[in-house]
């Protein structure tokens, strides 16, 4: 199948009752990949994990993409990406907040907050980056939007472990969607923001998992551009 028909499947299988956006991971893809499914498909979301590469297709790509950079991100590297990106879905610490709302506050051109979503750790792998449980409810209690001005907390993200066990990445899916009603049944109490609504949940192998879960943002690469 073409980029075109696969995108256009993965779209076939999105819910109707809710807003779902389809992130295109085109880390490790050429440009042209890139441009295929922007010109044959609609594609105008597309997600990166580095900020070299990253930075090196928006230069060359059209100026309607919609970026969000979904890989780990230093606190040094922030500054390159301020004044053009949308959402930065890895944010895993206060210091990284506090980095992200200098530098948005800082950069040229830029007009909107920085949109994030914090991260949460709940895979069986320790690689995996992202605050834990405890550890996004004790930065949540802190009510960081009220200090942060130049940020848009937009949700949460996870990443559930890469197993062919299904039942273990429900529970996990099933966790973090939990995490956010509780969050939410929160919300007067925290002076949450009305932003704070996105679950970026799923990748290739368990988008349609994620989406049972509540996800309203999956992350797809290969079944986009192939193995």
């Amino acid at each position: 199948m073409s980029i075109r028909e696969n995108i256009e499947a993965i779209r076939q299988t999105l819910p109707q009752d809710r807003s779902v956006t389809l992130v295109a991971v085109s880390k490790y893809y050429p440009v042209e990949a890139l441009m295929t499914a922007y010109e044959s498909a609609g594609q105008r979301v597309f997600g990166e994990n580095r900020v070299q590469e990253l930075r090196a297709k928006y230069e060359v790509a059209p100026k309607e993409i919609e970026w969000h950079l979904i890989g780990q991100l230093q606190r040094n590297k922030v500054k390159y990406i301020a004044p053009f990106i949308h959402t930065i879905h890895s944010v895993d610490s206060e210091s990284l907040l506090e980095e992200i709302d200098k530098r948005a506050g800082q950069a040229e051109g830029r007009t909107a907050p920085l949109r994030v979503l914090l991260q949460i750790h709940i895979a069986q792998e320790e690689t995996k980056s992202g605050l834990s449980p405890e550890e996004f409810l004790d930065l949540i209690a802190s009510k960081p939007w009220l200090k942060y001005k130049n940020v848009e907390f937009a949700g949460m993200m996870t990443m559930a472990t890469n197993t062919d066990d299904e039942a273990q990445i429900r529970l996990e899916f099933k966790q973090v969607s939990d995490l956010m009603k509780e969050v939410q049944a929160k919300a007067d109490e925290l002076e949450l923001p009305g932003t704070f609504k996105e679950l970026s949940m799923g990748m290739s192998h368990d988008y349609n998992i994620a989406l049972e879960y509540g996800a309203t943002i999956i992350r797809v690469g290969s079944k986009i551009f192939s193995e």
